[in-house]
């Protein structure tokens, strides 16, 4: 009852998201054709920032597992998914006083509702993640390249991980606000700011999410995943405790 619940609540925006996710991948594999007849026109010397950005963009391009990560992994992928993430998280049973008092009317203690709807937001977040990036290795023979199946799966652990951190804090919000207005346009933002300073700092979530370690050396940010994963758990624990001293 409970996971069937869970189910209803969030079917709607995990299909929509799974849906465009994999269309997502699919036109990334069959771009990169047109992608290596553009690459010739890119001029050789480029001035400023935006030019070396031009510049660095066409040399990860050159290369199929390059080009990838730059695309896939480090923008199509983590932009979408985490605004799917956000909207999964936010809302629930426990924001309307209608919906609260429905579910808080089933056998069923408050720990075991709200685990049972934030694992049942996981499981869909890591299908999101892991079944488009497949279709990237599944399909790349299709246009006479290849793409590595384990390669796909860590660069897609390491945005399940590092970007639960923004589903649980939508989670933790939703059980701040009566709404699911304020919780969603604050994770969004907080996930906007973080992306705009990492390009400064060179270091944060966005880097454990994009896996550059391991596209780059090869070695997992282990230290980024234990933290991002510390801090989820810490978010889901205070929304667990609102929800267990909340009066509804």
């Amino acid at each position: 009852m409970l996971w069937y619940k869970s189910w209803l609540e969030t079917r709607w925006r995990f299909l929509i998201g799974l849906v465009v996710l994999i269309c997502s991948a699919l036109a990334t594999v069959f771009t990169y054709p047109r992608v290596l007849e553009l690459l010739p026109l890119v001029p050789a010397h480029v001035s400023g920032e935006l030019g070396r950005k031009i510049m660095e963009s066409a040399a990860l391009a050159r290369e199929y597992r390059g080009y990838v990560w730059s695309q896939w992994f480090s923008q199509n992928l983590p932009q979408t998914w985490i605004l799917f993430a956000v909207l999964i998280g936010t809302g629930g049973s426990f924001t309307s006083s209608g919906a609260a008092l429905f579910t808080l009317s089933l056998p069923a203690s408050r720990n075991r509702m709200f685990g049972t709807r934030v694992i049942a937001g996981l499981i869909e977040l890591f299908a999101m993640v892991f079944i488009p990036s497949l279709f990237i290795s599944l399909f790349s023979p299709g246009i006479g390249q290849s793409y590595g199946i384990a390669n796909a799966l860590v660069h897609s652990a390491c945005l399940f991980i590092g970007g639960s951190v923004f589903f649980s804090l939508a989670t933790l919000l939703s059980t701040e606000f009566s709404d699911i207005w304020r919780p969603m346009l604050i994770s969004l933002a907080a996930a906007a700011v973080l992306s705009f300073l990492e390009r400064a700092l060179q270091f944060g979530v966005f880097h454990v999410i994009h896996g550059e370690s391991y596209f780059r050396r090869g070695s997992l940010p282990w230290i980024g995943l234990l933290g991002t994963a510390a801090v989820s758990i810490a978010f889901l624990y205070g929304a667990a405790m609102n929800i267990a001293r909340r009066d509804f």
